[in-house]
């Protein structure tokens, strides 16, 4: 049960919260730092082995909020791209390409293992579709997908899991393989998103940067940190709002805010 609303300004705090933010200056040994980086990749993979397939579940949201994700051709034959940028175990590729046979869909992640969930998945076929591990910040797009190709490259709760200093890497990379006049679809966690608020002190890596238990890295956006980010790399911000739910739980009788961020961005 929740409701939705957007809009540009961010989440404003309670007084509580705002003071527990504030006392929690606290960051991670640079030492730890370094070895959460370097140990990125393992343990996004082990966080794919414990939790499988069944930690997420299928976007069947995306097209709702991108149109950009409908092939409406005027020709029967014609085929929409996508690149899904940290596509996961596919759990808004699969529902994408169920919903609309004329996709042809590149998939990409950082975890060797959630790339052979992909693979294993009954709905992949390599007609449609085609799965690879990479390194958004440091192995080559243009190895696996050809240049100016990609109709839509989807960035969906994936740029938060990177080092905010790496992030431009990952949007030079696309920029590469995306058709001039197409869209980067954009959606991650916003400022004071309820995850952020729930860190215990000792979590805080940076400004809006945060680790989980597991290893894996979390950073919370805002707006302007954001259009800077993609401006910077040569892309035409067409739109960016916050979104904005209550999510009701009501056996716990509990309120949790939740705030996304969420962007289209253009090749010009």
């Amino acid at each position: 049960d929740a409701s939705q609303k957007r809009g540009h300004s961010a989440r404003i705090l309670s007084t509580e919260e705002a003071e527990r933010l504030a006392k929690d200056r606290v960051l991670v040994s640079e030492f730890k730092q370094l070895k959460l980086e370097k140990e990125a990749q393992k343990n996004w993979d082990l966080f794919y082995k414990r939790n499988s397939t069944n930690f997420f579940k299928d976007r069947h949201w995306t097209t709702r909020e991108f149109e950009e994700l409908k092939a409406c051709w005027e020709f029967a034959d014609q085929k929409l791209t996508i690149l899904e940028a940290g596509c996961g175990v596919g759990n808004c590729l699969f529902p994408l390409l169920e919903e609309d046979l004329n996709i042809f869909a590149y998939a990409c992640d950082f975890s060797p293992r959630a790339v052979e969930y992909v693979k294993k998945n009954a709905l992949y076929s390599a007609e449609r579709c085609k799965a690879f591990q990479c390194d958004l910040t440091k192995d080559d797009l243009l190895e696996n997908v050809p240049a100016d190709s990609v109709d839509v490259v989807t960035l969906i709760f994936v740029l938060s899991a990177i080092h905010p200093d790496k992030m431009h890497l990952v949007l030079k990379n696309i920029y590469k393989v995306l058709k001039p006049g197409k869209c980067v679809l954009f959606r991650d966690y916003g400022l004071y998103d309820h995850a952020m608020l729930r860190f215990k002190s000792g979590s805080k890596l940076g400004e809006n940067f945060y680790v989980r238990q597991d290893g894996t890295r979390s950073y919370f956006f805002t707006k302007e940190f954001l259009s800077q980010l993609f401006e910077a790399e040569g892309y035409e911000q067409v739109v960016s709002e916050y979104v904005q739910r209550e999510t009701v739980n009501r056996k716990e009788d509990l309120r949790v805010p939740r705030v996304f961020l969420q962007g289209k961005f253009q090749k010009p």
